[in-house]
């Protein structure tokens, strides 16, 4: 037996030994995102530090939690924060939480983040849906053993991004009144902020928005058969930007929190039209 499959099972049985609802939907709450949670019906929490093979985040702004509940009459999963490839763990930690959501019988996945801008059009505290991705993180977790329960060994990524779920996303921030982007999303390993000539490289190949997470994770709910969202919060300009100040992650996190009650109307009018 696969080794991964066998730690995402012990981690299944515990959780459903605690929780016996099905969750419909995961949703993870990037950086400075997850300090606004909102309210869940019949809610329970589980700390990765409980959480058998869970990775243990180290970065402020990622707390390492799970709230399970109802919101908008739907069965919901709440993930506040997530691991990251720069602090050390491997890919199959980073999408350790991910898997686990397909197994507990979760088909949607709704992925947030905080990014900086390449495209000029963009400004700090705008929403982008992220249509397609380009991954410089040189690593990916389908990398070694097929987890052949999950998914296939060749999988196609010709949509990782829900074509249906970006239309509901954009009626939805339609109907709340948020302006939204669509763009590309490039992933670096970091934990460094990008240099002016990477920011002007990414720009020539058509990239939008830059940050250091997401893309393990869309990769493998896609791998797993899941349908898939991704917002980014632009927090900052890319480097070399004329409106930049020094990049400082305490600024990222101060921008997402000044829109995370944005975020959860936005997150709201989706779900009520799934």
């Amino acid at each position: 037996m696969n080794a991964e499959w066998g730690k995402l099972q012990e981690a299944s049985q515990y959780i459903r030994a605690r929780y016996k609802k099905i969750p419909e939907i995961g949703i993870v709450l990037g950086s400075g995102l997850s300090g606004t949670i909102p309210d869940l019906l019949n809610e329970t929490r589980f700390s990765w530090t409980e959480l058998p093979h869970f990775p243990k985040p180290s970065v402020e702004g990622h707390a390492g939690e799970w709230h399970l509940g109802q919101r908008t009459s739907r069965e919901i999963l709440i993930q506040r924060g997530r691991a990251h490839y720069y602090e050390g763990f491997s890919m199959n930690e980073i999408v350790f939480s991910i898997r686990l959501m397909k197994l507990l019988g979760m088909r949607v996945l709704i992925l947030t983040n905080a990014a900086g801008a390449i495209n000029q059009n963009y400004r700090v505290g705008d929403f982008v849906l992220i249509r397609d991705h380009i991954n410089f993180m040189a690593e990916n977790p389908l990398r070694g053993e097929n987890i052949d329960a999950l998914g296939p060994r060749f999988p196609d990524l010709s949509e990782v991004y829900s074509k249906k779920l970006l239309k509901i996303a954009k009626e939805s921030a339609v109907q709340q009144k948020i302006p939204l982007h669509q763009g590309i999303y490039v992933a670096t390993p970091g934990p460094m902020f990008e240099t002016p000539a990477e920011i002007r490289a990414y720009k020539m190949l058509g990239g939008d928005v830059v940050g250091m997470s997401t893309v393990p994770e869309a990769i493998a709910a896609r791998h797993a058969g899941m349908d898939i969202l991704a917002i980014s919060c632009v927090t900052n300009y890319g480097a070399g930007d004329v409106r930049n100040g020094e990049l400082r992650h305490d600024d990222v996190l101060q921008i997402t929190r000044n829109r995370a009650s944005d975020l959860t109307r936005l997150l709201d009018g989706i779900l009520s039209r799934l």
